[in-house]
């Protein structure tokens, strides 16, 4: 292991992994019960803001979290350009952020799962994008998804 963990003590965030999800979910698969980590002590703003930073940087991306998890404007800051972004979607515009910040009558919501339960949820997800689901008055198409899997259990 050449990168240690990257690990929030901070109160609030305590033993979030804020780099190295990979490398974990390696050496799990490996039984490795120890590997080197470094502490950090950072509110969840910039935990996140650390994480996309870490990742811009060397690591790979899941675009579905990255376009549900954080506002584009945010990820610009971060260092992010249009190009970028157009790897979530062709009109991302459209699809990852609602006109002047404004939400109503629209809700955003966010989920912590495991990973196992993250790979069944995306993949549930994008099976789902391939429905029509006719006028819902929702642009985003992974809010539509999940609407239309949860009307199933209604």
């Amino acid at each position: 292991m050449v990168d240690p963990i990257i690990v929030n003590k901070h109160k609030d965030r305590e033993n979030i992994i804020i780099g190295g999800h990979q490398r974990v979910k390696v050496a799990s698969e490996l039984k490795i019960k120890e590997i080197p980590t470094v502490e950090v002590n950072l509110n969840l703003d910039k935990e996140k803001e650390l994480n996309v930073r870490l990742n811009k940087n060397t690591g790979s991306w899941d675009y579905d979290i990255l376009a549900n998890m954080f506002e584009v404007e945010e990820l610009k800051d971060w260092g992010f350009d249009d190009r970028d972004l157009q790897l979530f979607d062709d009109d991302y515009g459209e699809e990852f952020s609602l006109p002047n910040g404004d939400k109503e009558p629209f809700q955003q919501m966010t989920f912590t799962l495991s990973d196992e339960q993250a790979e069944i949820v995306q993949g549930t997800i994008k099976k789902a994008k391939q429905n029509d689901f006719g006028d819902t008055g929702n642009e985003n198409s992974n809010g539509n998804a999940l609407w239309w899997i949860c009307q199933s259990y209604e």
